[in-house]
């Protein structure tokens, strides 16, 4: 079940990323980011209502908090690259170091993956590469996918020590946080967060998708390892790319081809360690 939910949230993630930078070339990207936390707010808090915890504990809270700040900082780096139109740069570059990062602090933390599934590990990282293309460029996007990345390695790792009891209020608490994090930027220049209502209502939705996402993952990181469940959950890359083809009739050159045969490999053998 966990790897069936970590994939679940891989592909929410992949239309939120999609989505999202298509609605960041068309609104600012900092109202995109702080709409879509709001988005995010009100969908966890509405689910953490519908599903009673056992008991919400601080420590589940603050963790959950922590997370909310990785994710304010990776949607507002991922969406100013996104909103450049440096796609093939920031996701890779996003996916690909906060996969590394997550799976160090995994294993730091105490997990020890099988064989298998550190071939899966190893083998993810160059294919996530190539399914966006393998492409670098002296520009902007190279250090907002870092500092993404940064933030979604922070959002994985805080998430996944958040103890089941609290169900889940502690992806709640992580958009309170991060709606709190955005909120001096938004302030000090509201005229950037004001959209037209289309526009505003399709933010929200996003991060809605997005809150949807890190549930799936904290359900799917409390029945399977961190590394894995991370991994898995990162594999979002490949779906923007399967949406352009269908939807934008780009073309795959033979390396994203190969790239995804290479998503499908290491997803089995996840599965199966």
């Amino acid at each position: 079940m966990g790897p069936l939910l970590a994939l679940a949230s891989a592909v929410c993630y992949g239309i939120v990323d999609f989505v999202g930078g298509l609605l960041s070339r068309r609104a600012h990207f900092a109202a995109v980011t702080f709409l879509g936390q709001i988005g995010g707010l009100l969908l966890a808090t509405t689910a953490a209502l519908l599903l009673p915890a056992e008991a919400v504990r601080p420590a589940d809270l603050l963790w959950g908090a922590l997370s909310g700040v990785g994710s304010g900082a990776a949607m507002h780096f991922l969406n100013r690259g996104l909103s450049h139109g440096a796609m093939s740069v920031v996701v890779p570059v996003s996916a690909v170091t906060g996969v590394a990062l997550s799976v160090v602090c995994g294993v730091l933390l105490g997990d020890r993956p099988t064989a298998v599934a550190w071939l899966g590990i190893a083998l993810t990282v160059p294919a996530l590469w190539m399914v966006c293309g393998g492409a670098t460029d002296g520009g902007g996007g190279v250090p907002d996918g870092l500092l993404a990345s940064a933030g979604i390695a922070l959002q994985y790792i805080a998430l996944a020590q958040a103890g089941a009891v609290g169900g889940l209020w502690p992806v709640a608490a992580g958009r309170a946080a991060a709606v709190l994090v955005l909120l001096p930027a938004a302030a000090r220049r509201p005229a950037r967060v004001r959209l037209p209502p289309v526009r505003a209502v399709q933010a929200l939705l996003v991060g809605a998708g997005a809150a949807l996402g890190l549930i799936l993952y904290l359900l799917a990181a409390q029945r399977q390892l961190l590394a894995v469940a991370v991994v898995l959950a990162s594999l979002y890359p490949a779906l923007p790319v399967i949406l352009g083809l269908a939807l934008l009739h780009e073309r795959l050159s033979r390396k994203q081809v190969l790239g995804l045969a290479g998503t499908g490999l290491a997803t089995v053998l996840l599965s199966l360690g």
